[in-house]
């Protein structure tokens, strides 16, 4: 299994109302897309409660494969909820690894 992590940054010039709704929308596309994506095996997104912290948006997901992570970032349901944070993120964050699960 292979899982994923991503965090993201969003600029600190936006408004703390603009980037929750943008979060949430975001969080919104992203946990839909296993409707569409049949072999994300699990899809979660965080929005960041603690202001003291420096990133603003946590995505976890499972996948079986590396191969699968990679068709997953070019699926075009994907590509278009990435989109809803084009405009707004300063900086992104990923990490992914294997596990025995």
């Amino acid at each position: 299994m292979v899982k994923h992590i991503v965090l993201f940054k969003l600029k600190n010039e936006i408004p703390a109302a603009e980037k929750q709704a943008v979060a949430l929308k975001f969080k919104s596309a992203i946990e839909n897309l296993p409707s569409v994506i049949p072999f994300i095996i699990h899809v979660e997104v965080g929005v960041n409660i603690n202001p003291d912290e420096q990133w603003d948006i946590a995505l976890y997901s499972e996948f079986n494969t590396l191969e699968e992570v990679k068709a997953y970032a070019f699926h075009p349901a994907h590509v278009a909820a990435a989109k809803l944070l084009a405009e707004v993120k300063e900086s992104r964050s990923c990490v992914d690894y294997e596990t025995n699960e």
